[in-house]
């Protein structure tokens, strides 16, 4: 399956601007994984963290794996996730689900890298 021009994963188009942008889809799923100093932005227009709650509110997601490199999900290519991440899990109104996978920084607890990788998997009609 071919993506559209304008790339919507999870629910909202990823960032303007975004850069190293890889793709994969099997069985009405989908992994998009690309690199952004727009993540917060991307987050709420997907609807996976509401307006004005703080990036990392345990509500939303969840601290994972800290190694140094953190491998893309098999059949994903690109550059391995940095750690620490971040990982956001969203449900839809209509039973699917989002998980949004994104870098922190190493030095600094509440914020992403600049850029940060993100890896949002999702299932698609």
């Amino acid at each position: 399956m071919q993506l559209p021009g304008v790339i919507r994963a999870g629910g909202a188009s990823i960032p303007a601007g975004a850069s190293d942008i890889h793709y994969f889809t099997r069985n009405g799923s989908a992994e998009v994984t690309f690199m952004s100093g727009q993540i917060p932005d991307y987050l709420h227009r997907a609807g996976i963290l509401p307006d004005g709650e703080p990036l990392f509110d345990e509500k939303y997601g969840t601290k994972a794996v800290a190694d140094d490199e953190i491998d893309l999900p098999d059949g994903l290519c690109g550059s391995p996730l940095r750690g620490p991440v971040w990982i956001y899990h969203s449900t839809r109104a209509t039973g699917s689900s989002v998980n949004v996978t994104v870098e922190r920084s190493p030095t600094l607890d509440d914020y992403f890298r600049f850029p940060a990788r993100a890896v949002v998997t999702y299932n698609f009609p």
